[in-house]
């Protein structure tokens, strides 16, 4: 690698794994949250869609801001803005406050996000784009691995409140070296899309409120706000997504795998954290010990399955993964038990992380490099908001399901259950992805054949 790709390599990577962290660390934590602060479900539900939720309403409109301002200094400003929000969270004194703390941290992450991919892909050729989005997505599984670990280490040995702490100085020793070691990138004029992010925001906040409220006249809405949304980006000259991309195959199957992923993980890992503390009466370090296999094969497969993607294509690697997932998902909801033993559960956690590590990666290349390049930066920002879209979606699913058992074993079993089903229509929808030769001969079509003169 030249010196220039070792650095945004790995103040990409780090970036991400701040985030991912942050968006894990608090799993193991929540039952302490609850006990502070006197939050509900609902409310502990919320600590995870108010972050996730900014995030992805956000997140296009922050890939607009980097192509207008340059991707590293949306890509520094995010950084900063997330380590102060991580301190507003430390500080709260209320969940009412925390809540509003992490949407602000959700804005900053939506600024990290897609900036980090878009200089990511940007500094690699297409051919060694995979190896490099697969180291990436190695190190945001480290945060996968480490987020619960830490999260229940730090509220047992200290306080919940440390949790965030501990993005502050990451994250400000990452600004000064993306000032100091990444170039200026390139800007180009482009008009934001106001009106969209407004609608966007509207639509996604009723949507998953009516799943949290069970209000079904918000969430028709919310659905009819999506129209309006979607009859608005037709239309506008400058949407924020476009959607003539959606007219690739590989880039819509794409989104909607990644958004049903995204939905089974992180739903399943709210209530398994909070399972192993309230229906096993682990204490939180322990909770967090035994999510760690979920972490582990995302950790050490994953960037040999951006390799794989590089080679054997993208849908087979999504699919079987996928399905992988789901059938992990499914052994563990199946075979929960307040006296269940831990092999049990661990089994379901090792088999479900060994399917996001080959799914993951390939499916990043996949969305990504069905695009123009001039259209990488808005492609990123897409397939980032499907992502986060889908977990805040995932937990407020799971939660309806759920419900309001007498003892959290018995919800615990049906609401995983239907993060396995997420996973299998994830699955489905991975099989629509182009195969190899289609998805190489969209990355690089063959040149135009000259006309043959004609002859008298």
């Amino acid at each position: 690698m030249k010196r220039t790709q070792m650095w945004v390599l790995a103040l990409s990577s780090v970036a991400s794994f701040m985030v991912v962290l942050d968006m894990l660390v608090v799993a193991t934590s929540l039952p302490a949250v609850q006990k502070d602060l006197g939050a509900s479900l609902a409310g502990l539900e919320w600590t995870v869609n108010a972050y996730t939720l900014s995030f992805a309403v956000l997140l296009m409109t922050a890939a607009g801001l980097g192509e207008r301002f340059g991707r590293r200094l949306v890509f520094a400003a995010g950084l900063g803005l997330f380590a102060l929000a991580s301190a507003a969270c430390a500080l709260a004194p209320s969940i009412g406050w925390l809540l509003a703390a992490r949407t602000v941290q959700g804005a900053g992450a939506a600024a990290i996000m897609p900036a980090a991919l878009s200089l990511l892909n940007a500094a690699f050729p297409p051919e060694r784009r995979g190896w490099a989005t697969g180291v990436y997505g190695s190190v945001s599984g480290l945060g996968v691995t480490l987020g619960p670990v830490v999260g229940g280490a730090v509220t047992q040995g200290l306080a919940w409140q440390w949790i965030f702490w501990i993005n502050v100085p990451v994250g400000v020793v990452a600004l000064v070296l993306v000032l100091a070691r990444v170039p200026v990138t390139p800007t180009r004029a482009v008009r934001l899309d106001g009106v969209g992010v407004v609608l966007s925001a509207l639509a996604a906040f009723l949507l998953a409120y009516s799943l949290v409220r069970t209000n079904w006249p918000l969430g028709l809405a919310g659905l009819a706000v999506t129209g309006a949304f979607l009859w608005w980006e037709r239309r506008t000259p400058a949407p924020m997504l476009p959607l003539r991309l959606f007219g690739s195959r590989a880039f819509s199957a794409g989104n909607a795998a990644v958004f049903l992923l995204n939905g089974a993980l992180t739903g399943s890992i709210f209530f398994t954290a909070q399972y192993f503390q309230l229906a096993q009466h682990l204490q939180p370090l322990e909770a967090g010990l035994r999510l760690l296999p979920w972490g582990v094969a995302p950790l050490l497969l994953a960037p040999r399955a951006g390799t794989l993607a590089d080679r054997w294509g993208s849908r087979g690697l999504v699919a079987g993964g996928l399905a992988v997932l789901s059938t992990g998902l499914l052994w563990l909801g199946l075979t929960a038990g307040p006296d269940r033993a831990y092999a049990w559960a661990g089994a379901g956690l090792i088999v479900s992380g060994i399917g996001v590590s080959f799914a993951l990666p390939a499916l990043t290349r996949s969305v990504v490099s069905s695009v123009a390049p001039a259209d990488i930066g808005i492609a990123s920002g897409t397939f980032s908001t499907m992502r986060q879209l889908g977990g805040a979606f995932g937990v407020a699913i799971a939660g309806v399901v759920f419900g309001t058992p007498g003892a959290f074993a018995d919800g615990f079993t049906p609401a995983i259950v239907a993060t396995a089903v997420m996973g299998y229509a994830g699955m489905a929808a991975a099989l629509l992805l182009p195969g190899r030769a289609k998805a190489l001969a969209a990355v690089h079509p063959a040149p135009a054949q000259p006309t043959p003169a004609r002859t008298a």
